[in-house]
């Protein structure tokens, strides 16, 4: 292959001429420019003829760090220590001012030493700059400020990167820490839920979390952990769920006082039946009389019929716990019916039950919806006994209604709801000797099984008491009422 000749001492000025790079050429000694190049012409306005006899303050921006001193300083520099280098604002011929990065080399040329200064404008590199540390500050600002911490992992799950709010949240030495010493009592999270960090031998708390995979070109990959702290949310959740619980534990007793006072009342007439039958067939035992075998068959009949009722109650009352089941709510209606009535009669009042032909089914613990079937059919019960006899009439009613749910109403002819709109909250109560907290036992019951109950006025008078529970799915083989 042929040598390629060297360029021409010509070519070389061409070559100059096309550099894209701005360059002046200064004298060493008095640093008046001697030659400019094509793009430094362009730029700044000038030809090369016009430049020459321009000095600092003809082309550099009227402000101190462009004085002609420093101008001076940063040339001369650059001939005792062979290179300088600075940012230098040019003014070109329209009044337009130029920052420019500025490169000062010393350069031996046969006639003289001269200074080749070259440069190149920055002021759109430096605005992108300033918007760069500008959006940066802010993105550290908010990071430092965020509620949520943020660690990204690798697939050992050691911690790539630690946001500032994360530090806060778990403690300094995340980076670089292997995370499953954070995690208490699980796994590193690997989807959205609820998990309890701790800083090693710390105190563990709760926190929300969420995971992503994030990959920043060659810069951080990993999974991205997005948490926040949600442990008093959590602790009020539980003080609720036991406050629940105390209250469901209250409406069983309260429905056990009230079943109680019935079966008091019921056990007493099979018991007294059952004493006078035995009495009975011990005066015939003597005189041979037939009828004591008769005698004796019903007072076992009566005392069996205590004992079932005795049976029902230690089973309603042993069901502390929670045991939703899919119901009808005409069946827990009917299953109340007997106390219902046995409060009615003592007080000379009818009740008119209007149940559906088709079952309602409903998803609910069957003892407390029956408890709050209860309480209103009671209430409606004691408020019509001060009426006259002929107004002592109850009505309770089953219906599907037509947003798809089943509600169940008692009205009565009483004096109408009370104007307290907190008739629910266990301060209301008309009885003489009330509590108030069966309606609101009754509120805490319905609304936990999705439900609502209200109370509006009945017409001509008297109130109408009202709840109602999603709609269930009805399953094969559930009976008809």
């Amino acid at each position: 292959m042929d040598d390629v000749d060297d360029p021409a001492p010509s070519d070389f000025r061409a070559l100059t001429e096309a550099l894209k790079y701005c360059v002046l050429l200064h004298d060493a000694r008095t640093f008046e420019i001697l030659w400019a190049n094509r793009a430094a012409c362009d730029l700044l306005g000038w030809t090369v003829d016009e430049l020459r006899p321009l000095k600092a303050p003809d082309m550099s921006k009227n402000a101190r760090q462009y004085s002609r001193e420093l101008g001076h300083r940063w040339l001369g520099h650059a001939v005792e220590h062979g290179i300088s280098a600075t940012e230098w604002c040019y003014r070109s011929r329209s009044g337009e001012e130029i920052l420019t990065e500025a490169i000062a080399i010393r350069v031996e040329l046969a006639s003289r030493t001269a200074v080749m200064v070259q440069f190149r404008d920055i002021a759109e590199e430096k605005a992108v700059r300033r918007d760069l540390f500008r959006t940066e500050s802010r993105l550290r600002a908010f990071l430092s400020g965020l509620a949520e911490g943020i660690v990204v992992l690798d697939d050992a799950d050691r911690v790539l990167f630690a946001s500032e709010s994360a530090a806060r949240l778990l403690g300094g030495g995340l980076p670089g820490a292997d995370f499953t010493l954070y995690c208490c009592g699980g796994p590193v999270p690997e989807r959205e839920g609820r998990y309890r960090f701790a800083t090693p031998g710390g105190e563990p708390r709760w926190y929300a979390a969420t995971c992503q995979h994030i990959e920043i070109e060659s810069d951080l990959r990993g999974r991205m952990l997005l948490f926040y702290d949600i442990s008093d949310r959590v602790r009020a959740e539980e003080q609720h769920r036991r406050d629940t619980q105390h209250l469901d534990h209250l409406a069983r007793y309260n429905a056990m006082g009230d079943m109680a006072m019935a079966i008091a009342h019921e056990v007493s007439q099979p018991l007294a039946a059952a004493y006078n039958f035995v009495e009975g067939a011990r005066g015939r035992l003597g005189s041979g009389d037939e009828s004591v075998a008769w005698g004796l068959d019903n007072a076992v009949r009566q005392i069996e019929r205590a004992r079932r009722i005795l049976g029902s109650l230690r089973q309603y009352v042993g069901r502390l716990e929670q045991s939703e089941q899919l119901s009808d709510l005409n069946a827990i209606v009917r299953d109340c019916v007997y106390f219902i009535e046995l409060r009615a009669q003592e007080h000379a009042v009818a009740v008119a039950f209007d149940l559906t032909a088709e079952p309602l089914p409903v998803r609910c613990e069957n003892v407390l919806i029956g408890q709050v079937v209860m309480n209103l059919a009671f209430n409606a019960v004691d408020e019509t006994a001060r009426l006259p006899d002929a107004e002592r009439r109850v009505w309770i009613t089953t219906r599907r209604s037509e947003d798809g749910r089943v509600e169940l109403a008692v009205r009565d002819q009483g004096h109408g709801p009370p104007p307290d709109d907190r008739i629910f909250d266990g301060v209301f109560t008309s009885k003489e000797n009330g509590s108030g907290i069966g309606l609101a036992l009754s509120h805490r019951i319905v609304t936990r099984h999705g439900g609502r109950i209200g109370v509006r006025p009945n017409q001509p008078r008297g109130a109408v008491f009202r709840f109602d529970l999603p709609l269930a799915d009805r399953q094969p083989g559930m009976p008809n009422p």
